[in-house]
C-alpha cells in the first residue's frame, strides 16, 4: 500500500534544476546551469579567522543553543549592515534565519492559506513558486522587462486578485536579471500603500553589482513613503557574497510579521546554527565584506562582460538578451532567426550532447512559460570556459 502522503505535495514538483544535475556527470562537461557563487571567490583565510574568534571570545554561546530569532552579536551587525545600505533598523527589528530561503517558508507558513493569491514576477526564482504552491497559493504572474516588474500591469494585477502579498527580486532577479528601475520601485511602494498589500522584497543579489550600484532598496526608499514600512518584508542573505555553507540569512519586517515567523522557526529548527552566526557575527565585526564585495564584483563583472560578448559572437541574431549590470544571470530568449532553435527545453537537450548545461526557462514561470527563454550563469565559469562553452552552444543551435 502506497503511503498516505499529505494532499498539499500534490502542488508541487522536484526541482527542474535538481533533476538537471543528474545529467551533469559527464566528464568535461561545462555548466552555466547552477545558481551558486564561485567557491574560488570565498574569503577562506577570513573565515577561519572569524572561527577562531567566535571560539576564544564566546565559545560557550557559539556552541551552544541560541534564541531562536537569532544571537545578538549578529543581528547587531546586520543591523550595521543594513545601515550602510540607508537602511534603519534595530537589532530586534530582524529576524536570522537559516538561508533567506528560510524566510520564504516562514512567509509560506505565516501569510498563505490554501487558495490564497500571491502574485510573483513572470519569471521567478524556482524555489519560490514551490515553497509558496506547497503551502496551497494560487499564483499570479506579473510580466518583468528589462526595468524589472511591469508596474502598471502589476497594479491591474493587485486590483483583480487582491493578493496576500506580492513578492519580487527587484536587484538581479534570479532568473531574469533585471535589476527595477527606480521610478518603478517608488511606484510598488505607493501601489502597497493604496491596495494595503505586502510586498516581500527578496534581496540576495544586490551587493553584487559590477559598475554604477543600483538603486536603494525598496525598504530603504519606504522612509520616504508615508504608511509603507510597515507593508514590506526585506530578506537578505550572505549566501551569494560570503558562503552558502553558513546558512546565515535574516529577514526584515513588520513586528507582528516577525513575531509569527519566530513562533514558526520554533517548531522548524529551532534557531540557525549558533556556531555559522557566531562566525558571520566575527567576520562582519572584523569589517572584511567591503573588500571581499569589491573582489566579487570584479571577477563577476568581467566573466559577465565575457558571456555577452560571446553570446553575440557565437549565436548571434538566434538570442536575445539584456545585458546584466549584477548578479549572478543572464536571462535569454531563442528568436528562431534562420531557422534556429526556438524551443529552449530542446535546445538543452541538444547542449548537453555538445557537453554544455544551462536551464531552460519554462521552470520559472508560474504560469504561461515562455518556452523560448533560458537562464545562464557566468558565476563559476572563468572567461576561457565562457568563450568555449558558447562555442559549443553554437555548435548545439545549428
Amino acid at each position: 500500500m502506497p503511503l498516505p502522503f499529505a494532499d498539499r505535495l500534490n502542488n508541487v514538483e522536484t526541482s527542474a534544476i535538481r533533476e538537471l544535475f543528474k545529467l551533469l556527470g559527464k566528464p568535461g562537461i561545462i555548466s552555466f546551469a547552477g545558481g551558486f557563487p564561485d567557491s574560488a571567490m570565498f574569503d577562506v583565510a577570513g573565515i577561519q579567522e572569524a572561527v577562531n574568534l567566535a571560539l576564544t571570545e564566546e565559545p560557550g554561546a557559539a556552541l551552544q543553543y541560541g534564541a531562536t530569532e537569532g544571537y545578538t552579536p549578529l543581528r547587531e551587525q546586520l543591523a550595521a549592515f543594513m545601515g550602510s545600505k540607508d537602511v534603519s533598523v534595530a537589532p530586534d527589528g530582524l529576524i536570522v534565519t537559516t538561508g533567506s530561503q528560510q524566510a520564504l517558508d516562514l512567509l509560506g507558513k505565516t501569510m498563505i492559506d490554501p487558495g490564497d493569491k500571491v502574485i510573483v514576477e513572470g519569471p521567478t526564482f524556482l524555489a519560490t513558486i514551490q515553497c509558496f504552491r506547497l503551502y496551497g497559493a494560487d499564483l499570479v504572474s506579473a510580466p518583468v522587462d528589462a526595468n524589472g516588474v511591469d508596474t502598471d500591469a502589476l497594479e491591474k494585477l493587485m486590483a483583480e486578485h487582491r493578493p496576500k502579498f506580492v513578492y519580487l527580486i527587484p536587484t538581479f532577479g534570479n532568473p531574469s536579471g533585471a535589476m527595477l528601475s527606480l521610478e518603478r520601485r517608488k511606484k510598488v511602494l505607493a501601489l502597497a500603500v493604496k491596495y494595503n498589500t505586502l510586498i516581500v522584497e527578496d534581496d540576495p543579489y544586490g551587493d553584487l553589482y559590477f559598475n554604477e550600484a543600483p538603486p536603494p532598496s525598496i525598504l530603504s526608499l519606504s522612509k520616504d513613503v508615508p504608511g509603507s514600512r510597515e507593508l514590506i518584508a526585506h530578506c537578505g542573505s550572505m549566501s551569494k557574497v560570503l558562503s552558502p555553507g553558513l546558512r546565515v540569512g535574516w529577514m526584515i519586517g513588520p513586528a507582528e510579521l516577525l513575531a509569527k515567523a519566530t513562533m514558526c522557526k520554533q517548531f522548524s529548527d529551532a534557531h540557525t546554527s549558533t556556531f555559522a552566526q557566531a562566525t558571520a557575527a566575527q567576520y562582519l565585526k572584523a569589517g572584511r565584506m567591503p573588500a571581499t564585495l569589491a573582489r566579487v564584483r570584479k571577477v563577476y563583472g568581467e566573466r559577465a562582460v565575457a558571456m555577452g560578448a560571446a553570446l553575440k559572437r557565437e549565436l548571434g541574431d538566434a538570442v536575445e538578451f539584456t545585458q546584466p549590470q549584477g548578479g549572478l544571470f543572464f536571462w535569454a530568449r531563442l528568436t528562431g532567426a534562420g531557422g534556429k532553435a526556438k524551443d529552449a527545453g530542446e535546445f538543452a537537450k541538444k547542449a548537453i550532447e555538445q557537453g554544455v548545461a544551462f536551464v531552460p526557462g519554462a521552470p520559472f514561470y508560474a504560469g504561461n512559460p515562455d518556452m523560448a527563454t533560458f537562464r545562464l550563469s557566468f558565476a563559476t565559469a572563468d572567461v576561457a570556459k565562457i568563450n568555449e562553452g558558447m562555442q559549443r552552444l553554437k555548435q548545439a543551435i545549428a
